[in-house]
């Protein structure tokens, strides 16, 4: 019998970790990614919990530890940049314990994609247009390429996910803003020292520095209503509402703005709640982000790859009933991503306190947590 062809849209920690496993296990696997190429850059992400266990039978834990950051503690500094207070970061360590690592987003991705490249088939530069479901599979036209027929897609393409708009419906119906953006960067130096990130407050913002092995990451996260008009890829305008955001509220570390107005490596978007009834339609079914996003601790990546392994053995165990393993995987995630969500309160709290009552109770809570 000939393998089942799948399509997975986005060449990111989901779907590079689903065409690994998928392609593993005999199924046919095309990667569609709209970008010319891998990205270079990218905040740092955790691998955690369930995910380490995946990472590990994939061989390619000893990667990442080579490129693991060496980061342990969190720190808080008041506006003239003394320190207040901190937390160890094995505060939020998961069932992984000393075997979890903290990677740059990029080199996670890259990594993963390089353990799947040898079986399946990555398009550079071509994205989806249209999906039309059959009987037994679904017929895709693509920006560049030729229409071809796939017995599923999976949309692994994030927060602004072109699978989810084609098959569900439009990304109002599924996003939902959650009161604040943030903004990261590459920056010439950074504040601590290779084991510390230094995190400064103002009522609403939150401004931090993450060492990054020697290649420092800036971190923006402010409280805002949705911006009027707002497009995730408007540089001009992410600039601009980061200026307006912290300008007079940096004291010494002003300068990191400065770094802001002239980026061109910014990335920025709203903290956004993905939320939908169901993952699957048909042959089509959502994986990562792009079916349930919300997270301020990197817990999207180690979600993506427990996902992406859970949907990988479900269509696996029965792959000529694929609508069967869709409901199971969906079923097995959840259990997973609703913890997850329902704790986005609780880190907003903590990194982004709403006054200066709330900055000197978090202080006082992490000095209380360290004793």
């Amino acid at each position: 019998m000939m393998s089942k062809s799948v399509l997975i849209s986005g060449a990111g920690v989901a779907g590079s970790t689903a065409a690994y496993w998928l392609s593993r296990n005999g199924f046919r696997v095309t990667v569609v990614e709209r970008a010319a190429g891998e990205r270079s850059s990218g905040n740092p992400v955790d691998v955690r919990g369930p995910a380490v266990d995946v990472v590990e039978r994939m061989g390619i834990m000893p990667r990442l530890r080579e490129v693991a950051s060496a980061v342990d503690r969190l720190t808080f500094v008041d506006a003239a940049g003394r320190r207040r207070a901190g937390l160890s970061l094995r505060t939020f360590q998961s069932s992984g314990g000393d075997r979890e690592v903290e990677v740059p987003r990029a080199e996670l991705a890259a990594t993963l994609l390089s353990a799947a490249r040898d079986a399946a088939e990555i398009r550079w530069g071509d994205t989806i247009t249209a999906l039309t479901p059959t009987p037994d599979g679904v017929d895709v036209r693509f920006e560049h390429a030729a229409d071809e027929h796939f017995d599923l897609v999976v949309g692994a393409d994030g927060l602004h996910s072109t699978v989810r708009r084609l098959a569900f419906g439009p990304e109002s119906e599924f996003v939902r803003h959650m009161g604040m953006y943030v903004a990261t960067l590459p920056v010439h130096r950074a504040i601590g020292d290779e084991r510390e990130v230094v995190m400064l407050n103002a009522p609403g913002r939150a401004f931090s520095v993450h060492p990054n092995r020697g290649k420092p990451l800036a971190a923006f996260m402010f409280r805002r209503s949705a911006a009027a008009g707002f497009d995730h890829r408007a540089t001009d305008l992410h600039k601009r509402l980061v200026d307006e955001a912290f300008a007079g509220t940096l004291g010494p570390f002003a300068n990191y703005l400065d770094e802001v107005r002239t980026a061109d490596d910014l990335f920025f978007d709203s903290v956004s709640r993905v939320r939908l009834p169901h993952w699957t339609t048909g042959r089509i079914t959502l994986l990562g982000d792009a079916g349930s996003s919300l997270s301020l601790f990197g817990d999207g990546s180690t979600l993506a790859i427990a996902g992406a392994h859970t949907l990988a053995t479900e269509l696996s165990a029965t792959p000529d009933n694929l609508p069967a393993a869709l409901h199971r995987y969906e079923h097995r995630h959840r259990t997973l991503v609703r913890p997850k969500q329902r704790a986005f309160l609780l880190a907003s709290k903590l990194l982004v306190p709403t006054t200066r009552a709330g900055i000197t109770a978090r202080n006082t809570a992490a000095r209380t947590l360290t004793r």
